[in-house]
């Protein structure tokens, strides 16, 4: 009985040893190395660049008041369309003390003037009557009697002015009333009611009222690299696509490149403009201020010979594919120098080297 189990626990050992070394000696083979196998292929190939910018509209217009004074009302709020004429705020004119005390002196002076006219005509008007003194100086004391009471309504009027903002004789058309110079989007309402506002002068640029921009007239704005600016040309077409609208893809044509670049981080870099090209009602969907990316086509070349650019060996400045010569009973590739030509960094262009009917290692074949 200890005989047999001696023997079976040897032959297991046996066992055990043949089949490590059956399984060694199989794994220390060299495995065969298999690749996919890609062929040339006709193509176009373009060349392109990707822009970063925003949607902007062309004109975004301040209107400002042209008067000082304080905020009594707003009639809009961000978002509204308002029509050329509009009222967008009212607004409480502050007179100053020096302004209003020469409206003042003006209408005391007017008073005197008129009184000293209307007596002067009465005496005048009298003696005409006794035919003392002729027609034309009657006349003349007349014309003059007429001019101080004009004289005393503008300067009444100008009070007015002054001290409300508003003329007695076109209070429609008052200062007081801010008005939109434009048709278009209200987009930004900086003040609130209570503000105080000044008007545009000499000295400042005066409080905006409202930002008003018509969203129908929108353009692209970006910066494109000094190394590819020159490649940029007035009037290339572009596709736009827009991160808050990534289902819109409106096209666009460069109108404008900047002579001159600015220093962007170290990169020089030019700014250009393109008129978006917008079907109806799209502009209900885009926003002043959206983030967009612009790709221009920089060049297009049709009925290029092209392999991909992943099988391309590159040493220096030479280039290199590995051609298939022989696949039984193992794969077999010949090294061979191709000249390339135009790439959009997926395929390449093949000058010389190879023809459509070389078969090209491409990649290995896991197994």
């Amino acid at each position: 009985m200890k005989r047999i189990l001696k023997i079976a626990l040897w032959t297991i050992v046996g066992l055990l040893f043949i089949g490590s070394f059956v399984y060694l000696y199989i794994n220390s083979r060299p495995k065969e190395e298999r690749y996919n196998l890609v062929n040339a292929s006709t193509r176009t190939i373009e060349r392109s660049t990707v822009l970063t910018g925003k949607i902007e509209p062309r004109d975004e217009i301040d209107i400002k008041p042209q008067i000082s004074g304080i905020i009594t009302d707003i009639a809009v709020k961000p978002g509204d369309r308002v029509a050329t004429g509009d009222i967008i705020a009212k607004i409480k004119v502050i007179p100053e003390a020096s302004s209003l005390s020469s409206a003042q002196n003006r209408i005391n002076v007017a008073e005197i003037n008129l009184e000293d006219a209307r007596v002067k005509h009465e005496r005048d008007k009298a003696l005409y009557e006794r035919k003392i003194i002729s027609r034309e100086e009657y006349e003349n004391s007349l014309k003059t009697f007429e001019q101080a009471k004009q004289e005393l309504d503008a300067a009444a009027d100008a009070f007015d002015i002054v001290r409300n903002g508003v003329s007695r004789y076109n209070a429609t058309e008052s200062n007081t009333l801010v008005r939109a110079t434009i048709t278009g989007l209200v987009l930004d309402v900086p003040v609130k009611v209570g503000s105080s506002v000044i008007q545009a002068n000499t000295f400042n640029d005066g409080t905006t009222i409202a930002t008003i921009a018509d969203m129908n007239n929108l353009i692209f704005k970006g910066k494109v690299d000094e190394t590819e600016v020159g490649q940029l040309a007035v009037g290339m077409p572009m596709e736009i696509v827009v991160g808050a609208a990534p289902d819109m893809h409106p096209t666009a044509e460069i109108e404008y490149i900047a002579p001159k670049g600015t220093d962007n981080a170290g990169a020089n870099t030019f700014e250009i403009k393109a008129a978006l090209h917008l079907p109806d009602s799209i502009d209900t969907q885009l926003r002043a201020g959206y983030s967009a990316n612009a790709t221009v086509i920089l060049s297009r070349n049709t009925g290029l010979l092209t392999v991909p650019e992943s099988v391309v060996e590159f040493r220096g400045d030479s280039c290199y594919v590995y051609v298939l010569t022989d696949s039984l009973p193992k794969q077999i590739f010949e090294r061979r120098a191709i000249d390339t030509g135009v790439s959009d960094g997926i395929n390449i262009e093949v000058r010389s080297g190879v023809d459509s009917t070389a078969c090209l290692r491409g990649e290995r074949i896991t197994e």
